[in-house]
């Protein structure tokens, strides 16, 4: 059985507790991966764990992190209770050791709201493990894509590769309302990545400063990078399914993407 990778947008922290578009279709999405044979765990790319050097979770019961402020109290409340999975993060640092990458793993670490904010939406059971890959601070475009590469192999050996980030995140223009019409240059940025995700085209992808608005919709890379790392798991002829996620606060795409086929309604359907 090979798996997808999947690219998904986890906006604010409040998404946890409003779903908006984006909600059911994760949901729809984590149903369809639940209904696939062989599922070990689930492994989250997310930019809200930064190192020096490739870091991996390998906690036995990871701890909820909450790791924003400022925000409603009720978000402090949520907790998302999930097994982690150490014997598969060993097997992971060993295969980015065959790929001439070293990876650490960490014994106690818990998942970021990256992790654990949009997994509340596609899987709110919290049945399948779950651990972190860190994204590197000195993580360039090709680099992740190369990453991505290099994870590959897991996609045939039962673990969801997700990369959670945010198709577009420039917070200098953050909206109060959720329900702020999306900027121009955000739509222009949504559909010049959707051309590029859809046709494989990895050059454009990790060129991504030169598309339509790319510096403005990305004024720094973190958020972008998972897109890269999941997109480099997959190869020219996978299919790819776009999760029309719509905007939130004006500025936040959440967009996402299927790499690989999925079988069962399609959620962008």
């Amino acid at each position: 059985m090979k798996f997808p990778a999947l690219f998904v947008s986890h906006g604010a922290p409040t998404f946890a507790v409003e779903p908006g578009q984006a909600g059911p279709l994760l949901n729809a999405i984590g149903e369809r991966v639940l209904a696939l044979p062989g599922l070990r765990a689930v492994l989250v790319i997310s930019p809200h764990w930064r190192t020096r050097g490739l870091r991996i979770g390998a906690s036995a019961r990871p701890q909820t992190i909450h790791d924003f402020g400022g925000f409603p109290a009720s978000l402090y409340a949520l907790h998302y209770p999930v097994e982690g999975a150490p014997d598969v993060a060993r097997e992971v640092a060993e295969l980015l050791t065959q790929s001439g990458l070293s990876a650490q793993l960490v014994d106690e670490q818990g998942l970021d709201h990256g992790a654990w904010v949009p997994l509340m939406h596609m899987l709110p059971g919290a049945s399948v493990p779950v651990f972190q890959l860190s994204l590197p601070i000195e993580l360039r475009p090709a680099d992740a894509l190369a990453l991505g590469s290099a994870l590959a192999p897991l996609r045939e050996q039962g673990v969801l590769v997700v990369g959670s980030g945010s198709l577009t995140h420039n917070l200098y223009e953050f909206r109060q309302s959720e329900t702020e019409a999306p900027e121009d240059y955000v739509r222009e940025f949504v559909q010049w990545a959707r051309r590029a995700a859809i046709e494989h085209d990895v050059s454009a992808l990790v060129d991504f400063r030169g598309a339509p608005h790319g510096r403005r919709a990305h004024p720094s890379d973190e958020h972008y990078l998972p897109l890269l790392v999941a997109a480099g798991t997959s190869s020219a002829g996978e299919p790819v399914e776009v999760i029309e996620g719509g905007v939130t606060y004006g500025v936040l795409s959440m967009e996402g993407y299927v790499f690989g086929e999925l079988p069962g309604v399609s959620a962008a359907a």
